[in-house]
């Protein structure tokens, strides 16, 4: 099954400030830019290429926070799995969105293969972090936003060996975001 990271960062590579918030996120860049057909950055075309999405609880915690309408949710009817080793119920705006899994992530990608899954989405640093270091990432899309943070919670930590990324593809959007797209070679 691949795996795979779509993920927005600062310019320096934080996810999120110290205290989880992503404010920055929604502020940076030039909101005035033309994106003619690249409004999402693609989003869209990303998100209909996955049948299921592995996120940890910190970030099913952030979404939870958004108190998202139907019409805002981003992710359809894509089946989502939250990681946790602490909680055993979603977010109570979450129950019929989300479901919890708490045990090993090999065990996971093997089970929803077996179920016919293709492709995870994998979300959330500390879940992408633990997915690159058991070899189980085929590509990392990186989103850079035109900001610098100087702190904040950062997108890789500790691996536990060098992870060489190749295929390197990038686009520069009208808003100052710049994508890069990389395949992951262990």
């Amino acid at each position: 099954m691949q795996c795979s990271v779509y993920i927005a960062t600062s310019t320096d590579g934080y996810i999120a400030r110290k205290d989880g918030s992503i404010d920055w996120l929604h502020n940076a860049g030039n909101s005035q830019a033309d994106m003619g057909n690249n409004a999402d950055m693609g989003f869209a075309d990303y998100i209909s290429s996955v049948d299921c999405l592995i996120m940890g609880r910190k970030c099913m915690e952030m979404i939870a926070s958004m108190d998202l309408t139907a019409e805002q949710w981003p992710y359809g009817d894509t089946r989502i799995i939250v990681l946790s080793n602490t909680l055993k119920l979603p977010a109570s705006n979450l129950q019929d969105k989300v479901e919890m899994y708490s045990g090993d992530l090999t065990t996971l990608v093997a089970l929803l293969e077996s179920e016919g899954h293709q492709h995870a989405y994998i979300d959330g640093g500390t879940t992408i972090q633990s997915f690159l270091n058991l070899k189980l990432i085929n590509e990392i899309t990186i989103t850079r936003a035109p900001v610098i943070l100087g702190e904040g919670i950062a997108l890789f930590g500790k691996t536990s060996a060098d992870i060489k990324l190749v295929e390197a593809s990038a686009v520069a959007f009208a808003n100052d975001f710049v994508q890069v797209n990389y395949k992951v070679s262990y």
